[in-house]
């Protein structure tokens, strides 16, 4: 029974690394569609959040199905050599980003500003240095990228494994909090509509006004919005939404990507989905942090009224003279000793 208690476990453990290796492919892929730097740079590279998540749940272990997804999805464009070390990279990348949030205590509930500044600064920011750097490398040395292309190539690998990071990896820990059917089940339809309207509403006015007007910073009420209705979920969600609908703007060349090189392209783009992520999930999580103080609060004071009461009734009971009926509260019922 014990030896097939561990073989069980082997073969939760191999599904679970190659579930990772499957979403971290499959990810990829969405990331290809919008690459804009030789069709594989893209400013938003979600495989990077799920890789980092996977971490955060599965530990190192989760390494080998990191791996294997980036190198098959990188071995459909380039030859294995640069797709063996660009997976390396991407590797490292979300791995250094777990050693530094889990050296900081990081929470996977991402329910303190400490977790949301962490994650923003030291596993997007810091951690995403090394993938960058390898592969844009790579892509030089290989000739995949010409060298008048270093810096583009650079800033937009970079900006979006931190996009993958801010983005992807806050949706994925939301979601996982409401994973259960019982916490979709007490949520009350018209929250739900109320929800599913905002998520729609956001995606057409963004849309419209980007591609009209130019104007993308309409998002920013929307996911204020978000971020106070449905604290963390519904700010990651309208997060996500505004932010594939500018690249997809900045694909198709309109609005405030008209007439740009790549270089203004990115830095418009990463300084638009970097802010409208940064508001998200700060505002978020110090909602969060207000609504759990305040819960702090009343229950200090529910105890501390309950202390003061039984209090009250100690002092009450020594000044009566022995065998004296005591005063019975509504609610309460004369106790034996006090007959």
């Amino acid at each position: 029974m014990e030896r097939l208690g561990g073989l069980r476990r082997y073969a939760v453990v191999a599904l679970q690394i190659v579930g990772v290796g499957v979403a971290y492919y499959a990810t990829a892929w969405l990331g290809f569609l919008t690459g804009i730097v030789g069709g594989q740079v893209s400013p938003l590279w979600p495989a990077t959040g799920i890789a980092l998540v996977a971490f955060l749940f599965l530990g190192v272990r989760a390494w080998p199905g990191i791996l294997a997804g980036a190198f098959l999805a990188e071995l459909s464009f380039v030859a294995w050599q640069p797709a063996l070390l660009t997976a390396v990279g991407n590797l490292l990348a979300p791995l250094c980003a777990y050693f530094l949030l889990r050296r900081v205590g990081f929470r996977l509930n991402l329910d303190r500003l400490r977790d949301a500044l962490a994650l923003v600064f030291l596993g997007a920011f810091v951690g995403m240095t090394v993938g960058t750097a390898i592969g844009t490398a790579t892509q030089v040395a290989f000739g995949i990228t010409p060298p008048s292309l270093v810096v583009p190539t650079a800033f937009t690998w970079w900006t979006g494994d931190v996009m993958g990071v801010i983005v992807v990896a806050p949706l994925l820990l939301a979601l996982y909090q409401v994973r259960s059917l019982r916490a979709i089940r007490n949520v009350r339809p018209r929250r739900m509509l109320e929800g599913a309207a905002l998520v729609v509403g956001s995606a057409v006015i963004v849309l419209i006004s980007q591609l009209t007007l130019g104007a993308g910073f309409i998002a920013f009420p929307l996911i204020v919005l978000a971020a106070w209705r449905f604290r963390l979920l519904g700010a990651t969600l309208a997060v996500a939404v505004a932010s594939v609908i500018e690249i997809y703007a900045a694909i198709m060349n309109v609005g405030a990507f008209a007439d740009r090189d790549l270089l203004d392209k990115m830095i418009i783009l990463q300084i638009f989905n970097g802010s409208i992520a940064l508001t998200g999930l700060l505002l978020a999580v110090a909602i969060i942090e207000r609504d759990r103080a305040r819960l702090e609060v009343e229950r200090t004071v529910t105890r501390l009224g309950e202390v003061a009461s039984h209090l009250e009734r100690n002092l009450e009971r020594r000044r009566l003279p022995p065998h004296a009926d005591l005063p019975v509260r509504p609610g309460e019922e004369r106790r034996p000793d006090q007959e």
